[in-house]
Parts: structure tokens; C-alpha cells; sequence
């Protein structure tokens, strides 16, 4: 795998010592009581708190959260190593993603060229496809949980990999046309997204349902399309 310099990572592997000590008997009872269901919550949380002190650029607040987000990751390969039926530990999936970011990347592993990043996304679809022959539709391994607008965004980009455009979604009419349809920046974009929760609020409205509201419309449009498609072939 190349000349890439190694490094003994001696604190990490203080860390993976220090949850199993935690977990093990005479350790934490709290640790010893979680399950992978339990520990749900501070994943998500502490996922969001990195998210924070990523967008804040604060060196000190990311080594923390980051260190967070580590944690939960060790807690629960300690926590699937000592669960009979399961029984992988933090090896395994380091392994494991070592083995699939290597099939990722035949551009730099092996004799597939890419010299944009463009380049990349163009074969990793059909990289995807080969590893997860049982997904039949681009929209199968999109999480259901994530928040509505990243929810959304990340439809509308599936959705335009089998021609389905959001141009039904920009060209549909404002409910304010006070409201501008297509901010020019961020900034323009955040300031119409609070008028439209703030309205919708004033009026009893849950955006962030309405708005998985409107994405399961899209996808229902995109199975759709993902059908006729492959009527048309047979």
C-alpha cells in the first residue's frame, strides 16, 4: 500500500485499554448496563457537538468533540466484543474499512486513473453497486433519520442521478411572494429558511415534518422512474 509513513498511536491504544477496564467487571456499572440501542442518543449527540466545533474552527473544541465521537466508536466494538453473537472488536472494523476504502479507491490502489475529484464520483456509484448488489434503487442506504434539509439535499442529488430534477420543487409557486425563490448566497438562503420555519410556525405548522413530507413525495417520484426504467428494458 505505498511508503505511507506508520505510527505506533500509542494513545489510541490507551484509549481502546481504557474502555475495555471500563466495561469489565469491577469497572463502571454504568458503562457495563449500555447497550448498542442505549448509547444511540450520545452518538447523535455527540456527533452534532462535533459538527459545532468543526463550523466554529476551534482547534480545542474539535480535538474534544472528535475525541467524543472516538469514544462512542470504541465503546461499542468493546461492547460487541464481549456480545456473544457478535463478537467483533475495534480490529475487525478497522479492518474492514481498511478492506472497503481500499476498493474505493482503485485509482490509488490500483490501475483505475482519476485526476479530478470528479473523476472519482463518476466510478464510485457503480463501485457501490458492485459491493451492495441487494440495493435496487438509489435511494436504499440513505439513513431515515437524518434531519429534514439534509434529508432533502441528499434526495434531490439521488434524484438527479435517474433524471428526476427539482425543477417540480424551484418552479413550484411561493406561498409569499414576498419571499425570494432563489437566494444568491448562504447567508440570503438562511435568512429565507427562518421566514419560512417562523411563518409556518406562526401558523402551526411543523416544517420539519412538512418538509419529510415533501421528500417522500420525491422519492416516491424517483421509484417511479427507477420502475419505468427498467420496464423499458425488458
Amino acid at each position: 500500500m505505498g511508503d505511507v509513513e506508520t505510527h505506533t498511536h500509542e494513545g489510541l491504544t490507551e484509549l481502546v485499554a481504557m474502555v475495555a477496564r471500563l466495561r469489565a467487571p469491577g469497572g463502571c456499572p454504568w458503562d457495563a448496563d449500555q447497550t448498542h440501542e442505549s448509547l444511540v442518543q450520545y452518538l447523535v449527540e455527540e456527533s452534532w457537538e462535533l459538527i459545532d466545533a468543526i463550523e466554529s474552527g476551534n482547534r480545542e473544541e474539535m480535538i474534544e468533540e472528535l475525541g467524543d465521537v472516538l469514544y462512542q466508536v470504541l465503546f461499542h466494538a468493546d461492547l460487541a466484543a464481549h456480545t456473544p453473537g457478535e463478537d467483533f472488536d475495534i480490529d475487525d472494523v478497522a479492518r474492514h474499512m481498511t478492506a472497503k476504502m481500499v476498493s474505493r479507491h482503485p485509482h490509488v490502489f490500483g490501475d483505475r486513473e482519476a485526476e479530478t475529484a470528479a473523476d472519482v464520483v463518476a466510478f464510485w456509484d457503480d463501485l457501490k453497486a458492485s459491493e451492495k448488489p441487494h440495493r435496487t434503487s438509489v435511494l436504499d442506504g440513505i439513513p431515515r433519520g437524518m434531519p429534514a434539509l439534509a434529508l432533502a439535499q441528499k434526495v434531490l442529488g439521488k434524484a438527479e442521478k435517474v433524471g428526476v430534477t427539482d425543477a417540480s420543487v424551484t418552479d413550484a409557486p411561493m406561498p409569499d411572494a414576498s419571499v425570494p425563490g432563489s437566494p444568491a448566497t448562504e447567508d440570503e438562503l438562511g435568512r429565507v429558511l427562518l421566514a419560512l420555519v417562523a411563518s409556518a410556525r406562526s401558523q402551526g405548522l411543523d416544517a420539519e415534518r412538512a418538509l419529510r413530507s415533501a421528500v417522500r413525495g420525491l422519492e416516491d417520484e424517483v421509484r417511479a422512474t427507477e420502475r419505468d426504467a427498467v420496464g423499458a428494458g425488458d
